[in-house]
């Protein structure tokens, strides 16, 4: 699953919803590429979902809809995370699946 956050000063900008849009759904399509390549050489059964919004919401709202039994994301690279809390450990807090983090 690929969760586009778009900045509300997107729409601010003149054309800029457009533009974020775009890329969003550019960035969706060439993580379902790899994916489906990468199932495909392995033989696992995936489906791919793109979303807009917010990560933690979205990723919450999807799991508890297919009644994912964990979840698995990527670790963070943003430095404000380490203050906030990032993804995974929110989603660790919310204690509703076992979340693994990939590096």
């Amino acid at each position: 699953m690929y969760v586009g956050q778009i900045p509300a000063s997107a729409s601010a900008a003149p054309g800029g919803a457009a533009v974020m849009g775009e890329t969003f759904e550019q960035i969706a399509d060439e993580l379902k590429q790899l994916m489906l390549g990468r199932t495909a050489e392995t033989g696992i059964a995936a489906e791919f979902r793109s979303v807009p919004g917010d990560p933690l919401a979205e990723l919450t709202r999807i799991a508890g809809q297919i009644h994912a039994d964990a979840v698995v994301v990527g670790a963070s690279e943003h430095l404000g995370h380490k203050i906030v809390g990032s993804l995974a450990s929110r989603l660790v807090r919310a204690g509703k699946w076992p979340v693994t983090v990939i590096p």
